[in-house]
């Protein structure tokens, strides 16, 4: 089994090293990724999250409501939990205290849920529409979290203390929602929703872009970290424990809370027991925040990965 966490683990790393070296040997601007952001957040991911929820049955979604939960809240008390430590205890400005919770509470569903759901559970449809309701969870109701803090810093550095009154709650939730990163996934959800079948042509030029949305999102990832160094604290400690343990512990408790047993509870525990995902390191550098700490958890909570993973993998073997 290490094996196979190691072999899905393996191009993450490589494509995040191959970046790095991009970056370091200046074939690539690493002080400058705005265009390669653009194309990874507003058109590679979008697409490639819209076309993984238009895809998805609505009856097959409502099937997965037991594991939505469980997504939905191990992430949601991960992300109030940590925000609150970061800006209360280790007093981090909102926007860096966003982008790394973010980083946290957003497991990799992207780039690790198939590799390891299928070599636990077996490439079956069943845990390839998981993994796609995972994802579009982490996009539709996680992502705007982060993107309504950034989004609100910006309208206050802009605008002084009157932007950030409660009255501009709903301009930034408008301005979130229009960012194609949320509302490409959501169009999905909807249209799935009301039984619209994407015709084949769009969805085969769409496939491209799909495609290179991780690997591209990774490799920017890559870069990102060559411009900076990456320093162990007290911060990436705190984020790395809760990511890789308090995190998958909360999805068993919740598992456990609403009598869920077979393959829908083993989906749960494992899909939020994967690394730490790369959508905070992202976004917060759309926004021009640079998070040091986001990114060393992200490297150390995926080497880590390593280990913690057999371990609720054996934990949950009894489940199945």
């Amino acid at each position: 089994m290490t094996y196979v966490i190691l072999y899905a683990l393996a191009p993450i790393f490589i494509i995040m090293l191959l970046g790095y070296f991009a970056g370091k040997s200046k074939m690539v601007n690493n002080q400058d990724v705005s265009l390669l952001n653009i194309f990874v957040m507003d058109f590679a991911l979008p697409a490639a999250l819209f076309a993984a929820t238009v895809q998805t049955p609505w009856v097959g979604i409502m099937q997965q409501t037991p594991l939505i939960l469980v997504l939905v809240l191990a992430m949601w008390i991960t992300y109030a939990v940590i925000y609150l430590v970061c800006t209360r205890v280790l007093h981090k400005s909102a926007q860096d205290a966003a982008v790394l919770t973010l980083t946290v509470a957003l497991p990799n569903y992207a780039a690790l849920g198939l590799p390891i759901l299928g070599s636990v559970l077996g490439e079956t449809p069943s845990t390839s529409l998981s993994v796609a309701v995972s994802i579009a969870c982490g996009s539709v109701l996680m992502t705007p979290f982060c993107l309504l803090i950034l989004e609100r810093e910006k309208a206050r550095a802009s605008g002084g203390s009157q932007s950030a009154s409660a009255a501009l709650l709903p301009i930034l939730m408008w301005r979130s929602v229009k960012k194609p990163i949320v509302w490409g996934p959501l169009l999905g959800v909807v249209l799935s929703a009301f039984g619209v079948t994407m015709p084949g042509i769009v969805l085969a030029a769409l496939k491209p872009l799909g495609l290179a949305a991780t690997a591209s999102a990774l490799f920017l990832t890559g870069i990102i970290l060559s411009a900076r160094q990456v320093k162990i604290n007290t911060a990436v400690v705190i984020s790395c424990i809760a990511k890789n343990l308090i995190q998958p512990f909360i999805a068993w408790g919740l598992v456990l809370a609403f009598g869920l047993s077979g393959q829908v509870a083993v989906t749960a525990i494992l899909m939020i027991a994967l690394a730490a995902g790369f959508f905070g390191i992202v976004f917060g550098n759309r926004f021009g925040v640079q998070s040091p700490d986001a990114e060393a958890s992200l490297l150390v909570s995926s080497v880590l990965c390593i280990l913690t993973l057999p371990l609720f993998i054996t934990l949950t073997a009894s489940m199945h």
